[in-house]
């Protein structure tokens, strides 16, 4: 696994966002189209974290956070959820409003609360409008900083493993606990979801995409969606892993006796899949029709490889 230690200089970084639309074909957020916006950040502004040393670095052993940057369901002032970088995350520099959503509990992990506020990744929305609101993170390959910088399914071999437990899922009972998710490419249409776990009323769900027609995009009227095993509030970790352009998963959960080794699901290059992609994990709460339901999970280690 590629582990990158970056200094911080006094330099602003063109950083690309994308954002995300539920658009409410499958009444739980998960297709998606995606805006591109760009944000000037000012890495020597505190509010995004003060500058470190490689050698005063904060470390955590359960992620590399500079693989990663939060979205948590807060006005940004433009309407739209904000998001946090690793450097914030890492002087434990969140504001009050922020550490409502997402905190660090005593035993080391995170706990990462959600719910509806109308204030999602592609702007602000109403009730039953198709958008969804979470707290999740969005992968930053090998730590670069930009989401213009992603893998292909074609080469290497990519790996997210995520542990977790679900406390609770008002509402209807759903959340994504994790993804694959494409990027817009050239010459391809749309930015397919295209792998997604959901926890659904304590049933862990795989969600994938499969090959459309010939000329379509890769949409969830393509998708298929199997029934895993039951973990309910336990904790669990999910294992993705695509191979030879191939899509594998794994599951262990110690408290119901479960143990999946890698099983194969689609083999997306050999059905003509190009797109780039970044892994996603998280409390993607599939809700939208009051401002009251909540979901709550604790993330406890999250590990990439890309080989």
């Amino acid at each position: 696994m590629m582990k990158l230690k970056l200094s911080i200089t006094n330099v602003s970084l063109i950083i690309f966002i994308f954002h995300f639309m539920g658009c409410g074909t499958t009444n739980d957020g998960n297709d998606t189209t995606i805006e591109e916006e760009i944000i000037q950040i000012d890495e020597t502004d505190g509010s995004e974290g003060s500058e470190t040393n490689e050698e005063e670095e904060a470390t955590d052993v359960n992620l590399v956070w500079k693989n990663w940057y939060l979205s948590v369901p807060i006005n940004n002032g433009e309407g739209k959820a904000t998001s946090i970088f690793y450097q914030t995350i890492e002087n434990a520099a969140l504001t009050e409003e922020q550490s409502e959503y997402f905190y660090k509990n005593e035993d080391g992990s995170y706990t990462m609360f959600t719910k509806f506020t109308g204030f999602t990744t592609s702007g602000e929305a109403g009730l039953n409008s198709g958008k969804y609101c979470r707290t999740e993170l969005r992968e930053f390959w090998k730590g670069n900083q930009s989401t213009q910088d992603n893998w292909y399914m074609n080469t290497g071999t990519h790996i997210l493993e995520t542990t977790l437990n679900v406390d609770y899922v008002e509402g209807n009972g759903r959340t994504i606990i994790a993804q694959i998710h494409g990027k817009e490419t050239e010459g391809l249409e749309g930015s397919p979801a295209t792998v997604k776990i959901r926890w659904n009323s304590g049933t862990l769900q795989l969600d994938h995409y499969t090959k459309p027609n010939n000329g379509e995009p890769w949409t969830s009227a393509y998708d298929e969606k199997v029934d895993i095993a039951k973990v309910d509030n336990e904790v669990f970790t999910f294992k993705i892993k695509i191979e030879n352009g191939k899509f594998y998963y794994a599951l262990v959960c110690e408290a119901k006796n479960i143990n999946i080794d890698y099983t194969f699901v689609y083999d997306y290059v050999g059905n003509g899949y190009a797109y780039q992609n970044y892994f996603k994990t998280g409390n993607y709460f599939g809700w939208y029709a009051d401002y009251t339901k909540t979901a709550q999970i604790k993330l406890y280690q999250v590990v990439t490889e890309h080989l």
